[in-house]
């Protein structure tokens, strides 16, 4: 029989080592890396994040971290990633974790989040049922991903009977017959997003999505220079212009990872320059660059009915992975 909740409240610096000792009992490893940038993160944004703690006895017998955005992976609303949750090993079956979720909705709440997300492994049965007991079900994307490793040429997509060549390209830039990974490098320069980027990536968002994502952005370029030695997210330029963009990190242990993984968040290209082959330059670098750092593998989540944006990942090698989506909307 599950005892009455114990209480909880927000997630502390001095909470570090009995995260970390939680989380590795649960998993074997420990990451204590990744829980030190995100309690560095919550200090320096605690307006982007939700970190709570159950407390017994002075002790924490369980802990969640969800972080919160708008705009990620092209979603119109804000949403919350439920990114880590563990219970102490002799305090499972006692409804912490679900009282721990009841007050991440709760939070969510007066913060005017709707929607709260999670990806979790296919064979890992206990926390799926975990996900379905407490309402969360599958989400209307797939999550892809590719191993990062030489790259070559994709083939062209064929045009339909009757159908111009051209049409069978893509907005986001087919590849060129030329050499793929000299893309990057030769043809179309590509280098590191700087901060006097962002009135051109608003632009070239706003033609495609005819939304003002000026916040979301503004977060994730200040996240890609000022927060991290790695710098992965990337411009492409033509005569000295912005003609494309993509925000991506790397991550060391969100969802549960051990092994440091390349996350891309958006990729944009300006419509005057598509079928130019700005978005496999773009990607070409990305993956010259992830190579360099030893990251083995880079994903991505996509709309389930964004077939462009399918197609266009699919010949860059991208495949459905072993991780589900899961989402629950939080009822008012």
């Amino acid at each position: 029989m599950p005892q009455k909740p114990m209480p909880i409240r927000p997630l502390l610096p001095g909470d570090f080592d009995a995260v970390v000792a939680i989380d590795k009992a649960a998993s074997g490893r420990a990451r204590r890396g990744f829980y030190e940038k995100r309690l560095a993160r919550l200090r320096r944004e605690p307006q982007a994040f939700i970190a709570l703690a159950a407390e017994k006895e002075d002790a924490i017998a369980g802990f969640l971290f969800a972080r919160l955005y708008e705009g990620e992976f092209g979603g119109a609303s804000a949403e919350a990633a439920l990114d880590a949750i563990g219970v102490a090993a002799d305090e499972q079956r006692q409804g912490i974790g679900r009282s721990l979720v009841a007050a991440l909705t709760d939070a969510m709440k007066s913060r005017g989040v709707s929607e709260l997300s999670t990806e979790i492994d296919w064979n890992e049965a206990a926390l799926g049922g975990f996900f379905a007991r407490i309402g969360f079900s599958p989400a209307p994307r797939l999550i892809l991903e590719r191993a990062v490793s030489s790259l070559e040429a994709p083939p062209r997509p064929r045009a339909t009977p009757g159908e111009p060549a051209s049409s069978a390209e893509l907005d986001y830039s087919a590849p060129s017959g030329d050499d793929f990974e000299a893309l990057s490098h030769d043809r179309i320069p590509v280098r590191s997003l700087a901060a006097d980027d962002l009135a051109a990536i608003l632009k070239i968002d706003r033609c495609h999505t005819g939304r003002d994502r000026a916040l979301y952005f503004r977060a994730k370029l200040a996240e890609a220079i000022e927060e991290s030695g790695v710098r992965v997210s990337l411009a492409a330029e033509t005569l000295g212009q912005v003609a494309g963009f993509m925000m991506a990190r790397v991550e060391f242990g969100e969802f549960g990872r051990f092994e440091p993984e390349a996350l891309i968040d958006t990729i944009g290209v300006d419509p005057a320059l598509g079928h130019k082959g700005v978005g496999s330059a773009l990607f070409s670098q990305l993956m010259t660059n992830l190579r360099g750092l030893r990251v083995e593998r880079v994903r991505t989540e996509v709309a389930w009915n964004d077939f462009g944006l399918l197609s266009f990942l699919g010949r860059l090698g991208f495949q459905p992975g072993s991780r589900l989506a899961l989402r629950r909307v939080v009822s008012w």
